[in-house]
C-alpha cells in the first residue's frame, strides 16, 4: 500500500481544530468565571466532551478517503 497525503493533513487539521475550540472556549473564561462553581463545572465538562463530535467525519476521511459511510 502507498502512503496517503490524507493522514498528515487530518492530522495538521484536527490539531487546528482543537486549537480554534480551546481558544473559544478560553475566550469566554472571564464569562463562565461568573457563574457558580456547580454551572462551570458543567460548561468546562460539556466543552471538554462536545469537541469530538465533529471529528468522527475527518476521522473516517482520513482512514477510507470520503466523508460519509
Amino acid at each position: 500500500m502507498r502512503p496517503t497525503w490524507r493522514k498528515p493533513a487530518g492530522v495538521l487539521a484536527i490539531l487546528l481544530y482543537i486549537m480554534l475550540w480551546a481558544g473559544a472556549v478560553v475566550s469566554q473564561a472571564d464569562r463562565i468565571a461568573r457563574l457558580p462553581w456547580p454551572l462551570q463545572a458543567l460548561v468546562y465538562a460539556v466543552a471538554g466532551i462536545v469537541w469530538i463530535a465533529p471529528l468522527k467525519p475527518l476521522l473516517r476521511w482520513m482512514e477510507l478517503g470520503r466523508w460519509r459511510a
